[in-house]
């Protein structure tokens, strides 16, 4: 079960893949996962046995606690989305339980991916005001890959601002399978044009 469109999927084509997704394609034992440290996912010996690779990437995109303001909206808003050939819905809201579809322009059909959000952490820790928000996203029934992505905001003890990706997966479906190495160039792609999409944000007024 995949979902393709000819052109760009509308909000009503995206809410019928979502009602026919079912439920996650990954094992219930590794949900939430990615809430852990980067550090800690790299030594599960587990994770890596049952076939998924890690994918992170980590950026610095500024300083100070409107950054980092501006960054958390940029989240909430999926403005890290906000390329040509890739996007969600921005109204989709971010909180425990909401699905949505990551559409995606592969050669001639758009791909749509259903995911759904596994949780959504805040805080704010120590004197400086160091800060954080993040949320992950479990693959569904009919996403090409199987696993979790989280994507984070963090403003760190030294008032600088941290964009971050960090998602374990394995194919899901024999197309994946057999293009997993474009599959993992693209997420790579994928992070650097989300950067740009997040500090194109940060910077407008």
């Amino acid at each position: 079960m995949l979902f393709f469109c000819w052109g760009r999927p509308s909000p009503q084509e995206q809410k019928a893949c979502t009602d026919k997704s079912g439920v996650f394609n990954y094992e219930s034992k590794y949900k939430g996962a990615t809430a852990k440290p980067v550090s800690s996912l790299k030594e599960d010996r587990e994770l890596s046995k049952d076939g998924f690779l890690l994918n992170h990437a980590r950026f610095l995109v500024g300083s100070g606690l409107e950054t980092y303001e501006k960054g958390k909206t940029a989240l909430q808003t999926w403005r890290h989305f906000g390329l040509n050939w890739t996007f969600v819905d921005p109204k989709t809201p971010i909180q425990n339980g909401a699905k949505f579809c990551v559409c995606v322009k592969e050669f001639l059909p758009w791909v749509m991916m259903p995911l759904q959000v596994v949780y959504v952490n805040e805080s704010r820790r120590g004197k400086k005001s160091a800060a954080s928000f993040s949320f992950g996203s479990g693959t569904l029934e009919g996403h090409l890959l199987a696993g979790e992505e989280r994507f984070s905001i963090e403003m760190d003890e030294n008032n600088q601002v941290w964009y971050e990706i960090l998602s374990f997966s394995k194919p899901a479906h024999f197309l994946s399978l057999i293009g997993y190495p474009y599959v993992q160039l693209r997420q790579k792609y994928f992070a650097h044009q989300s950067v740009n999409a997040v500090k194109k944000h940060l910077t407008a007024s």
